[in-house]
């Protein structure tokens, strides 16, 4: 092949371009040389063009769903320290992560105290339920909550409910925090009523269930919940000490005792 664009190649990007198949334009004539010098026939070549534009098509789609689930932050489990935490059952977690339980509408729950993980977990099964063609929406307990009022008084309610049914995962992360108000309770509760057996919750929470009252209000509205939370559910416990004390104090410990190897300019490898 020519190395010089030729007139069919002109016309050949032109028609790729308007049958919506960019890749394939920008690597056919990559892959045509390579199929040439492996000497490889041409249903080999045009296999090879159409699984590079199936894969940048995944990638571009899951870049997508990344964005539209508005994480605050990327984690994934490959930077989850499972040894730090041995409460948490790895296998499990691992299963999880391949999303058969949304196709099961179930619900995973992450409790314990604050620093110990949660939201690193939540957000990393959340991140690979987008890479496996998921629509992922997370929130903040808190977020959610001033969402929904918000809709509410602008009486578009209606329209966010119908949004947050149409996804297959909602993470609602740090719910316990700080106490809703009745009004928000309630709508809170409408939402998880909603997902029940339709669209799989992810809740983390450092309170245990005896407590949530504290957050809902009401005895009645919290017992509705966490019957429908629990129904079928895969419950996590994150014990231990907080990540963060965790750092603070190994910061504090080498301040008021530095190395006495970086004082001597010696490099010490860890």
């Amino acid at each position: 092949m020519k190395t010089l664009e030729t007139k069919s190649m002109v016309l050949l990007r032109h028609h790729l371009k308007a049958l919506r198949l960019p890749t394939i334009g920008a690597e056919c004539e990559k892959v045509a040389h390579q199929a040439a010098a492996d000497n490889a026939d041409h249903l080999t070549y045009l296999l090879q063009l159409t699984e590079l534009e199936l894969l940048e098509r995944e990638k571009r789609a899951a870049e997508r769903r990344l964005k539209a689930a508005r994480f605050p932050t990327i984690k994934t489990l490959d930077t989850f320290d499972f040894t730090a935490r041995p409460s948490v059952n790895k296998t499990l977690v691992t299963e999880l992560a391949r999303g058969e339980f949304i196709d099961k509408r179930e619900n995973v729950l992450l409790v314990g105290n604050p620093g110990t993980g949660k939201s690193h977990l939540a957000t990393a099964l959340a991140v690979a339920a987008c890479h496996k063609g998921y629509k992922v929406r997370f929130f903040r307990a808190t977020e959610l909550v001033t969402t929904l009022i918000e809709a509410r008084d602008e009486r578009t309610f209606l329209r966010l409910k119908t949004q947050l049914a149409k996804l297959d995962l909602l993470v609602l992360d740090e719910l316990g925090y700080v106490p809703a108000s009745k009004v928000g309770a309630e709508l809170l509760f409408e939402v998880i009523s909603t997902a029940y057996e339709r669209t799989s919750l992810i809740v983390t929470t450092n309170l245990p269930f005896e407590s949530w009252t504290e957050v809902l209000g009401s005895e009645r509205l919290t017992g509705a919940a966490l019957d429908r939370l629990t129904h079928r559910c895969r419950i996590i416990e994150t014990k231990g000490e907080s990540y963060r004390l965790h750092d603070a104090k190994t910061r504090t410990r080498r301040t008021r005792n530095p190395d006495p190897v970086a004082k001597t300019g010696t490099t010490q490898t860890d």
